[in-house]
């Protein structure tokens, strides 16, 4: 086994969310008469701390209404995220990879209350031996949350792999010494990703799957 840690993302890797996440910001913008961003500028900030990705997300936006921001993106994203579902084949990955005696933990830009409500949601709670949210955490791509996890676990950089759909992921990965598995199904395009030099960039759940079978 040469990943004994395996580290996921939580939107857009194994959650099909990014849909959701972009129109919540997008809604959240216009509740409050400010320029809303395109696809392509909501999604890039996926991956982030939530006040990171209202930054970003809103560049212009002053430091007083950070707070409003956020308040009407959680009541946009919350009011639908109990219709969201899994990539296909995700449980079933899990499932092998918890079987075949690899550690499984997520590391994820969203909050701890939120990590938990998807959780219970998804039913995925069981297959986790760890977590790390953005609120108990630097935001990516500071290499915190995998520093954290490795030494919960007692493992070297070279035991674990992160995987991921944005830059953001392969960026902490790389900060933290691990090796990074890119997912191009999720926030950010195949091309970005390919950019950061994962060790490869898979473009469905299935081929994710075979490529841990074969490398992991």
């Amino acid at each position: 086994m040469k990943y004994e840690l395996v580290v996921f993302d939580w939107d857009g890797t194994l959650l099909d969310s990014t849909g959701a996440i972009v129109r919540a910001i997008q809604a959240a913008c216009a509740d409050l008469e400010l320029p809303v961003p395109s696809r392509a500028q909501a999604s890039h900030v996926i991956g982030l701390g939530l006040g990171d990705a209202m930054r970003h997300a809103v560049p212009d936006l002053a430091a007083e209404n950070y707070q409003d921001m956020i308040e009407r993106y959680r009541f946009h994203y919350l009011s639908a995220d109990h219709e969201l579902r899994l990539f296909e084949g995700v449980p079933q990955m899990l499932a092998r990879l918890q079987n075949a005696g690899h550690i499984l933990a997520v590391a994820t830009g969203k909050s701890r209350v939120g990590l938990e409500r998807a959780l219970d949601h998804s039913g995925l709670r069981t297959f986790f031996s760890a977590s790390r949210c953005a609120d108990e955490c630097h935001s990516k791509p500071h290499p915190q949350m995998l520093e954290e996890l490795l030494a919960e676990f007692g493992m070297a950089e070279t035991a674990a792999v992160m995987i991921g759909d944005t830059s953001h992921d392969l960026l902490m990965a790389k900060n933290a010494g691990v090796d990074a598995l890119a997912v191009s199904y999720g926030a950010h395009p195949a091309v970005q990703l390919h950019a950061h030099a994962p060790r490869a960039c898979v473009q469905d759940v299935a081929e994710l799957d075979a490529w841990l079978r074969v490398n992991g």
